[in-house]
């Protein structure tokens, strides 16, 4: 064991300029959700030159691939999301993600016999839509996977972070246009109506619980002041720990937006997105195993709280159905997460120490995975055991 994991971080440190150079380039040419297809390619032609079997527009995804190596043994899927933030870029850092899990897969197919193990890289377009994982667990693309990794950018270094559940909801009121000011009493007012759901969900925020969070925009309110609005459109999100918690509010939210419609006297369309995403299962032990890398590796966790600053993210999805870890690779101290400064973080020297650490920590947590039945069942048992 003692050396493969040498052999592992050698590996990892001579590719130091081709996986940041990974990193850099997504960063330069950043593609939003579902057209990723020079990430895509790029990720994808690497693996495929040495010797991963690729497979593109798996799970009905154009952008999406499977590049798998290996014959026998457990079966472990590193997760590489690609897609960048409308005009931001990769100012969450999918970049990084990226470049790691390409750089953690070429190290095990370097230091591991091909029966060792079979190894998955899963590219996993659309995270910041809340598509790309979603479809691959509902297409099955994780059918026969075993245990599940990937890293994510952040302003500390933590390995267990807990994410809330996520359901999206569109509303569009239809009302009667009119003159504002010379037949105001011949229109029905599709803004008010989006108004009045606003006023509704803020005064229901008394009565939600502290993990609850409900936000959104209004996406349509008319197209002069003197035309009274015929349509009116607003989007929210409604977030929480559990999805009976979230469902129970999303309900209360839709109900917020028919009242608003009885009152204007508008009709109410609905538009509930069928994609949710479920909170992060947190397997304890598998994050153990990782945590015991970062300390061959003498490196220091953060002590912040797990469940604070919570998103969401479609990893959790992947984390319903097999044991998961989503640990954070830290590019600067004091950076958020959709921020212009986060993107230039992500290039920058820590930034590309992030993606090297995420390769190394990634790898060897693999290796000792892949050794040890032990571990393989207990991290097994824990995931059954709910």
């Amino acid at each position: 064991m003692s050396a493969v994991k040498r052999s592992i971080l050698a590996f990892v440190e001579s590719k130091r300029e081709e996986l940041t150079a990974i990193a850099e380039e997504l960063y330069r040419h950043p593609e939003t959700g579902l057209m990723e297809f020079k990430a895509s390619a790029l990720l994808a032609e690497i693996l495929g030159k040495n010797g991963f079997v690729v497979e593109r527009g798996i799970a009905g995804l154009e952008t999406a691939f499977r590049a798998s190596i290996g014959t026998a043994g457990p079966s472990i899927a590193i997760l590489a999301e690609m897609d960048a933030l409308p005009e931001m870029g990769h100012a969450c850092g999918h970049n990084i993600i990226a470049a790691a899990a390409v750089g953690a897969a070429l190290a095990l197919r370097h230091a591991l016999p091909q029966d060792a193990a079979r190894i998955i890289v899963l590219g996993t377009p659309a995270e910041e839509l809340g598509i790309g994982k979603v479809e691959l667990v509902r297409k099955g693309a994780l059918d026969d996977v075993d245990f599940a990794m990937m890293v994510h950018p952040s302003s500390k270094r933590q390995v267990v972070k807990m994410y809330l559940g996520l359901a999206r909801v569109r509303f569009t009121f239809l009302g009667r246009p009119a003159h504002a000011a010379a037949y105001p009493d011949e229109g029905i007012n599709a803004l008010d109506a989006v108004i009045q759901t606003f006023n509704g969900i803020n005064a229901l925020r008394q009565q939600l619980r502290q993990n609850v969070r409900v936000h959104g925009i209004i996406t349509e309110g008319g197209v002069a002041p003197n035309i009274i609005p015929e349509r009116g459109g607003c989007y929210f999100y409604v977030r929480a720990d559990d999805l009976e918690e979230v469902e129970e509010v999303k309900k209360r939210v839709i109900a917020c937006a028919q009242g608003a419609a009885l009152a204007s006297g508008c009709r109410l369309l609905v538009d509930e997105d069928e994609r949710v995403l479920a909170p992060l299962r947190i397997n304890r032990a598998f994050s153990a195993l990782y945590s015991s890398q970062l300390s061959y590796l003498d490196l220091q966790e953060s002590t912040a709280p797990a469940d604070k600053n919570k998103g969401s993210s479609d990893i959790g999805n992947v984390s319903q159905v097999v044991p998961t870890i989503h640990p954070h690779v830290p590019i600067g101290d004091g950076l958020h997460i959709h921020s212009e400064d986060f993107a230039r973080a992500t290039v920058s020297e820590k930034g590309k120490e992030a993606v090297l650490e995420g390769a190394r920590a990634m790898a060897l947590t693999a290796t000792e995975l892949i050794a040890s039945t032990e571990w393989q069942q207990k991290i097994i048992k824990e995931f059954k055991s709910g």
